[in-house]
């Protein structure tokens, strides 16, 4: 199966923080890609910003070093890398002061007219003035778009600030507020899943499904993120944001059509429903831990606190709690979310129990008859799983084994699957804020967070450690059994 192209308009983009991590990582390779692929458009212009002197020729060797290290195939890629090289050039900018404004003015005068895009890849704490020396030098045309990375704030009044900061340059149709984990192909196919199959939607209510669980586990630590991580913790760094879109995804009811008010209509919908965590509850359906130096990757690690070289701080780095969503479709279905660092494998899953069957009419000879499980893998390999009970093959009665419908997107379409990044610069280009979270929603999100924030400060207790290399606390292992259930862990 070949992958289909569909053509953009010409763009110019300026990325800020170009020389940082997240530009090197994700952002050049996946620019490098779309234009290998052919979509990115004779002329288009790629700035890189920072305030590091650099000159183009030295930035195209920085994006080439970045480009063959984390697209392998670049180095079979010849005149296609060194064109796509060609197209980039460097504006040296300090966001903090006027140096440098003029110059990117100078670099983007010829395309008033072209789409414009503005991403910022720097640390949050530069949004607000990189914003301001936009529109203080003229630079915000009437299609500039900026796309702007989490976090949003702190909490919601800092996300309330921020956003009015941005909103002061920029109206909220230009605004991108992008969060990776809504651009992979498996989150858009949940919604394919739903809303193009008879099979699920009518299945899809508190009749028929036990539970949700929605598990991102990383193996790896806070890396080079100490500092960030230790201000920000794991409820603020994947839960406010990537884990509650996903459980909106999951849980939200069919739109009008795919446009993307209608999808984030329906989205901040289920973030209103979310029932209130606060003092009385949030002991016994939260739990919060900080991982202790254990084994990871076939090599010892250290502890949390010996890699930000704080004995005292009590910032968590795993998370598991059950919330619940008050209205019909949901009433008294659980939906238990877990994320953390150093867990015993990368892994980010949401899986979908339905109920057990009401009365099963095989003798005890046939074996135990499990519930049903939709798996929805979103990394390390993309796809989806459906758990079914079937009958043994072979003579000798009726055994029956639970077994998956199994479809790995890499084996089905047998097409390269592009990075969550690739998708979403082009939406910007394209106008379609679909798969970006809109104000309200953002704003919403922290204000269901915001609460077990003060709960956990009030309460006083330390996170609880768990060894790194394991699932977490025993806490979190309690916390789910209580209700009967267990944690998901694949069966093959």
């Amino acid at each position: 199966m070949i992958a289909r192209v569909i053509a953009v308009e010409p763009f110019d983009i300026v990325v800020f923080g170009a020389t940082g991590d997240l530009s090197q990582r994700k952002l050049l390779p996946a620019l490098y890609e779309r234009d290998k692929a052919g979509q990115v458009p004779p002329g288009a212009k790629i700035i890189g910003t920072s305030r590091r002197p650099m000159s183009d020729a030295e930035f195209r060797d920085f994006a080439r070093k970045a480009i063959l290290e984390h697209v392998p195939s670049a180095e079979q890629a010849g005149t296609v890398l060194d064109d796509f090289l060609a197209r980039l050039s460097y504006v040296a900018v300090d966001a903090t002061a006027q140096k440098g404004w003029p110059d990117l003015a100078e670099a983007l005068q010829d395309n008033t007219d072209r789409i414009r895009i503005f991403y910022l890849a720097t640390s949050p704490d530069l949004f607000e003035e990189i914003c301001s020396q936009l529109g203080q030098h003229g630079l915000v045309t009437e299609r500039a778009r900026v796309v702007v990375e989490k976090p949003i704030g702190k909490d919601l009044d800092s996300a309330r600030a921020l956003n009015d900061a941005i909103g002061r340059v920029f109206p909220e149709e230009s605004i991108y507020r992008i969060d990776h984990y809504l651009g992979k192909e498996t989150v858009q196919n949940l919604m394919a899943l739903r809303f193009a199959n008879a099979l699920f939607e009518p299945l899809w209510n508190a009749s028929h499904i036990d539970h949700v669980q929605i598990t991102v586990a990383e193996s790896l630590g806070v890396e080079g993120r100490a500092g960030y991580y230790d201000g920000a913790g794991a409820l603020r760094d994947m839960v406010q944001n990537h884990m509650l879109q996903l459980l909106c995804l999951v849980a939200m009811e069919p739109p009008t059509s795919m446009d993307a008010d209608s999808l984030r209509d329906e989205k901040l919908k289920v973030l209103k429903a979310l029932k209130p965590i606060s003092d009385g509850t949030v002991n016994s359906i939260t739990v919060r831990g900080q991982y202790r130096a254990g084994a990871s990757a076939g090599g010892a690690v250290p502890g949390y606190l010996d890699e930000l070289g704080n004995p005292s701080s009590h910032t968590e780095t795993f998370v598991a709690l059950k919330a619940e969503i008050e209205n019909w479709r949901w009433a008294n279905v659980p939906f238990y979310l877990r994320t953390g660092k150093r867990l015993a494998a990368r892994m980010s899953e949401i899986v979908v129990t339905f109920r057990a069957i009401p009365h099963s009419v095989f003798d005890s000879s046939a074996g135990t008859i499990s519930q049903n499980h939709l798996v929805i893998r979103l990394q390390p390999d993309e796809g989806v799983k459906l758990w079914l009970m079937i009958k043994d093959p072979g003579p000798g009665g009726m055994r029956l084994q639970h077994v998956p419908l199994d479809m790995s997107f890499a084996e089905a379409f047998n097409v390269r699957n592009p990075d969550a990044y690739e998708r979403l610069v082009m939406d910007v280009v394209r106008g379609n804020q679909s798969l970006f979270m809109r104000r309200d929603e953002v704003e919403q999100a922290w204000t269901w967070v915001d609460p077990i924030i003060e709960a956990w400060r009030a309460s006083k207790e330390p996170p609880k450690p768990y060894t790194a290399g394991t699932w977490g606390p025993s806490a979190a292992i309690a916390l789910i059994e209580r209700d009967g259930r267990t944690w998901h862990e694949d069966e093959d």
